[in-house]
């Protein structure tokens, strides 16, 4: 790879800022930071713009909008690694107003004993009831040792009149057995209001061996009258942590999908409820767009929203991999992640940017180009940061990056096939870096897949991809990436969002790939914090 490097341009002064590191030697800030070799960067132990504790990791994001304290509060299960034998995940909370910056409320519902139906705490869904000055938390109960007749999982409930000292009810335990549903598989309760203006609480459940979403009514939030099946899941699919909600004139179920060859969050649509129910029915699959509802790629899951009027953001992890290995298989929990809905004219549904977010990144400026592929007859690069081509195979390599990074840039390819990415991790001197590559799936539609790449790479990683995306009528693709340590997303037209974990982008270069055609980049700059 050294052979194709013919400029390396050390300017100190042109490196963007790096922020100390609580796990780093300070001996380590003495480095010569202007060099684009590799360097073995790692994560903080805290981190706050895609939240994570100072000890243990998000998992199941719950978020709701709180009409007292005119905030958002999500709701989450704390993942300590290594958890407790048989009791873990009890519920922490944070608060927000603004999707980018959070305030931790620690511990709110604790695990039961070690004999108690909640042993363990599962996914669960909180509301405000005004008739009473009550918070209500539906929540599952995952029973550690089981007796005859025993449920594994059962939904429970806790109230508070503060949000901060929470009551478990010792009289609500809601058993799918009773209605029909198996016994193990009856959890991740999600309660909305409906036109009806009455409550509606939904269960991911099985009934005969297939997955379904049953559901209950209440006036009061108490007593509960079960309605049946509120939407099969298709084939054999199992829809995690369901989140209902109203937007405009559509109805809408996001939902995670659990089959491993899914994996990701998707959403239904519907004018009405009923509608919307009948999106499955029979296994009709009345996908709501082109792309089968996928909101984003795999690094993103449990995903659900809330909304205080005027945004509706949704929340939810993007998980860690074993061994803090690129290449290996994404875990349970990680960081909390945030992005907004946009809503278009047809009712569908794609995810973007946080404002707040882009609020925090003020300092903004054009990078110098640190280093460069050789220019030959096929393969090019010309110009600098502020109008770049690349032709062919080529790229522009750009300084180190700081632990919280927003980078903005515009591509416009030439033609309707032209191929273009991004690297991460990457180095003069690496045999491997990770690529979110802008991948060509047809001359209209294009997917952002996760490479490692370089002379040692092995190409395509299945864990990391997205989904399929329409090419923009104008070739014209506006991107923004954030990254918060590992945490990686990335916006295309608000038609494309991606989150991927990452290891390694803090601290190193990076770089602006074309692999086929020729790509015009303006536009660009990096802020770092």
């Amino acid at each position: 790879m050294k052979s194709m490097i013919y400029s390396i341009l050390m300017a100190a002064a042109a490196i963007m800022p790096l922020a100390a590191c609580s796990d780093d030697n300070n001996t380590s800030e003495q480095r010569d930071w202007s060099t684009t070799t590799l360097f073995a960067s790692s994560d903080v132990a805290a981190q706050d713009i895609y939240y994570k504790p100072q000890s243990g990791y998000v998992g199941d994001p719950m978020p709701f909008y709180d009409p007292v304290a005119k905030d958002f509060k999500i709701l989450y299960l704390q993942d300590y690694r290594p958890n407790p034998v048989g009791t873990y995940h009890p519920i922490w909370a944070v608060s927000t107003t603004d999707a980018a910056s959070y305030t931790s409320l620690g511990e709110i519902i604790p695990c039961g004993g070690i004999n108690e139906q909640d042993a363990a705490i599962g996914t669960g869904s909180t509301i405000y009831n005004e008739a009473d000055k009550l918070y209500y938390t539906f929540f599952t109960g995952h029973k550690y040792q089981l007796n005859a007749g025993d449920s594994r999982e059962m939904v429970m409930m806790a109230t508070s009149a503060d949000f901060k000292h929470w009551t478990k009810s010792r009289t609500f335990y809601l058993k799918g057995a009773d209605y029909g549903y198996e016994m193990h598989d009856f959890r991740d309760p999600f309660v909305f209001r409906g036109d009806d203006n009455l409550y509606h609480m939904l269960v991911s459940c099985k009934k005969s061996g297939k997955g379904v979403l049953a559901e209950w009514t209440s006036a009061d939030l108490k007593a509960w009258e079960h309605k049946g099946v509120f939407m099969q899941c298709m084939w054999d699919r199992f829809y995690e942590c369901p989140d209902v909600f109203k937007m405009g004139d559509w109805w809408y179920l996001v939902y995670s999908e659990i089959h491993e060859a899914v994996r990701r969050v998707q959403y239904f649509k519907g004018r009405t409820l009923d509608e919307l129910k009948a999106c499955t029915q029979n296994d009709a699959g009345l996908w709501p767009d082109s792309h089968e509802g996928f909101l984003d790629g795999r690094g993103l899951y449990a995903a659900k929203t809330a909304s205080d009027g005027t945004n509706r953001y949704i929340w939810g992890w993007c998980a860690t991999r074993s061994g803090k290995d690129n290449t290996k298989a994404l875990e349970w929990a990680g960081n909390l992640v945030a992005h907004k809905l946009i809503q278009h004219e047809d009712g569908t549904l794609t995810l973007g940017e946080v404002p707040g977010i882009a609020a925090k990144f003020d300092n903004a400026a054009a990078p110098t180009i640190a280093a460069k592929s050789e220019n030959n007859e096929n393969n090019k690069v010309e110009g600098d940061a502020s109008n770049l081509k690349l032709t062919g195979n080529a790229w522009a390599l750009f300084p180190r990056l700081g632990y919280q990074n927003r980078i903005e840039f515009t591509v416009k390819t030439a033609g309707k096939r032209d191929k273009f990415g991004i690297s991460l991790v990457r180095g003069t001197d690496a045999d491997v870096f990770y690529s979110l590559v802008v991948n060509d799936e047809g001359e209209e539609t294009r997917k952002i897949n996760f490479e490692q790449q370089g002379t040692a790479g092995i190409g395509f990683l299945a864990n990391g991809d997205s989904y399929v995306f329409q090419r923009p009528a104008d070739n014209i693709y506006h991107i923004v990436i954030t990254t918060d340590n590992s945490i990686c997303t990335m916006y295309i037209n608000d038609v494309c969002c991606y989150t991927n974990r990452i290891y390694g982008i803090q601290r190193n270069c990076w770089s602006i790939n074309s692999y086929s055609g020729s790509v015009e980049v303006t536009g660009l700059t990096v802020a770092s914090k």
